[in-house]
């Protein structure tokens, strides 16, 4: 034989190892010896080997085919079981090896020397231990004990096998383990992996941004620079907005463009003793209305002075006119500082109530550009938006006193007072919800909620200094809907239907008024009822004057409104 020819048989030869190996077996299971053996007979015939009689040439061939075929008859899982597994959910003793390294369970198992530590346990997340014998059992709860220390290990569950039933109970096991358990793994270990990669994007971002920061401090810039402001100024004379903001909004209108804008703050001249409550702060484009950010404040995070507020994004776009508007839910608010008196009425601060000290001057305000969420230095503290509007047109809406005067008792309870539970106030603007020792008080106000309402807020008290506590809720009903029938699935505690919304219960003592914040997770699409209710929270309702006042609805306008018909 040539030395060419020698070569070429040597090359042939080492390709069909090749193919014997576990990485090619398992695919050319699918060929079929058969086949693969006419594909290498005509390869050799065609290099002219198989015409030449040279016997070592038949030998190597007739040795490398016998290979391929061994291999092409062992079945695919059989060969991909072979493959070392990635995923380790067994544990056992070093005790048990030689019992357990030939079950079925051999490729699952991690086997715990006495000695292993946390480090012995990477890449592993024993879900149940396994033991052959008793040594074996004792040995592994030990090595269990002892890795306790490691506070994402759960406890480890430990099951004996028998030595008679070894393989059909390590084979059970198996089938656990590599059914829906094994899919929920991987499942989680996909989720996981997941949320490594977006802590890697977030840790990344806040990189970029130190740096974004560090370079505005190298070329000593102001991450946030000021672009407007007007000082406070005390008139000896003035009244205070603290009565108004609980009535009305206040008005204040930008006199800067919307341009680059990130931020601003107002500035507050004195905090009440009584801090119960929130300020309302909205900002919105005067020029199509559509909202930007909403900021809900309780008065306990009010500071005296200057108080920032972030916008969620720096405003963009064509530069347009950004409107403030502040009001005040709960208690007594805290008192806004007003500017000097300037000659643009324009600017002016404005309410829908006259008042005198909106006179031609403007709330005082600061307004800055930059980066969002960065605070000035100067400024105590910052305030992140409680919703992002993203482009809706925001509506602010109070119930007028017409509507409220209609209230009607709807109540569901067996016991029938000798007074009225359930009437309008007129010098107050309050509904009074007195509740029952059984069943539930209720008062109902029709077609009230208007389309594309998102949340309703008011305030609640028991006006009695010895009134019993209670608990209180409100309820939007659809106009077509039995308002007596949703209470009572409320009473008896049924799921209400998708269409009813119900604000949950709210316990209430005469000591302590609270205000009652309703979001609902999306905008009504319709004309709904506001139902409000009340119940006892112990066996006595002596004096227990419930008083539920200073509604406020927020709507957001984004959706043709549902017509619906009510039932006569």
């Amino acid at each position: 034989m040539s030395h060419d020819n020698r070569m070429k048989v040597q090359l042939w030869h080492n390709w069909v190892i090749l193919l014997n190996s576990n990485q090619f077996g398992a695919q050319l299971n699918v060929i079929g010896g058969k086949v693969l053996e006419n594909v290498i007979i005509e390869i050799l015939t065609r290099s002219q080997f198989y015409s030449k009689p040279q016997r070592e040439i038949r030998e190597k061939f007739v040795t490398s085919r016998r290979m391929v075929d061994a291999n092409l008859n062992v079945s695919l899982s059989a060969t991909i079981h072979r493959l070392p597994r990635r995923n380790r959910y067994v544990v056992a003793s070093s005790c048990d090896q030689e019992a357990l390294e030939t079950s079925p369970l051999g490729d699952l198992l991690l086997f715990l020397d006495p000695e292993t530590d946390a480090e012995g346990l990477r890449g592993t997340f024993p879900l149940i231990g396994v033991a052959a014998s008793d040594a074996g059992s004792k040995a592994l709860q030990a090595a269990l004990k002892r890795l306790r220390k490691i506070g994402s290990l759960p406890d480890v569950p430990v099951i004996r096998l028998q030595e008679a039933a070894l393989a059909s109970d390590a084979e059970l096991v198996v089938q656990v383990l590599e059914g829906g358990l094994g899919r929920l793994s991987r499942h989680m270990a996909g989720a996981n992996t997941e949320l490594a990669t977006l802590r890697r994007e977030r840790e990344t971002l806040f990189e970029n941004y130190r740096a974004l920061e560090n370079a505005f401090h190298a070329r000593n810039w102001d991450t946030v620079s000021e672009v407007f402001g007007h000082g406070p100024f005390i008139d000896p004379k003035d009244q205070g907005l603290a009565a108004l903001l609980r009535e009305t909004e206040i008005v204040q209108l930008f006199p800067v463009s919307s341009y680059a804008v990130s931020g601003f703050a107002v500035h507050v001249r004195d905090i009440p003793a009584d801090e119960t409550g929130q300020l309302v702060v909205t900002l919105d484009y005067v020029e199509s209305g559509e909202g930007i950010a909403e900021w809900l404040i309780p008065y306990d995070s009010i500071t005296e002075g200057w108080n920032f507020f972030s916008l969620p994004k720096a405003c963009d776009g064509s530069p347009r006119t950004l409107r403030l508007k502040i009001s005040a839910t709960g208690g007594l608010p805290p008192e806004l500082s007003l500017g000097h008196v300037i000659t643009n009425e324009r600017y002016a601060a404005q309410a829908r109530m006259p008042h005198a000290d909106l006179d031609m001057r403007p709330l005082a305000l600061r307004i800055f550009t930059g980066l969002p969420g960065a605070r000035p230095t100067a400024l105590p503290n910052v305030f992140t938006p409680s919703t992002v509007i993203s482009g809706r047109k925001v509506e602010d809406y109070r119930l007028p006193v017409e509507l409220l005067r209609a209230v009607a008792n709807v109540s569901l309870s067996p016991i029938e007072p000798s007074f009225p539970t359930v009437r309008f106030l007129e010098l107050e603007d309050a509904i009074v919800c007195h509740p029952l020792s059984e069943g539930i008080t209720a008062g109902a106000v029709r077609r009230v909620v208007a389309p594309g309402t998102a949340r309703i807020s008011a305030r609640a008290v028991i006006d009695h200094p010895e009134g019993k506590p209670g608990t209180v809720g409100l309820m939007l009903v659809p106009l077509s809907a039995d308002i007596r029938k949703q209470i009572e699935a409320l009473a008896d505690g049924r799921s209400l239907p998708p269409t009813t919304f119900f604000s949950g219960w709210t316990e209430i003592t005469a000591e302590q008024p609270i205000d009652i914040n309703f979001m609902l997770e999306i905008p009504t699409s319709r004309t709904m009822d506001l139902v409000v209710l009340s119940k006892a929270a112990t066996n006595s309702v002596d004096f227990a004057w419930l008083k539920v006042f200073n509604f406020r609805l927020v709507k957001y306008l984004e959706k043709s409104p549902v017509r619906e018909v009510a039932n006569a």
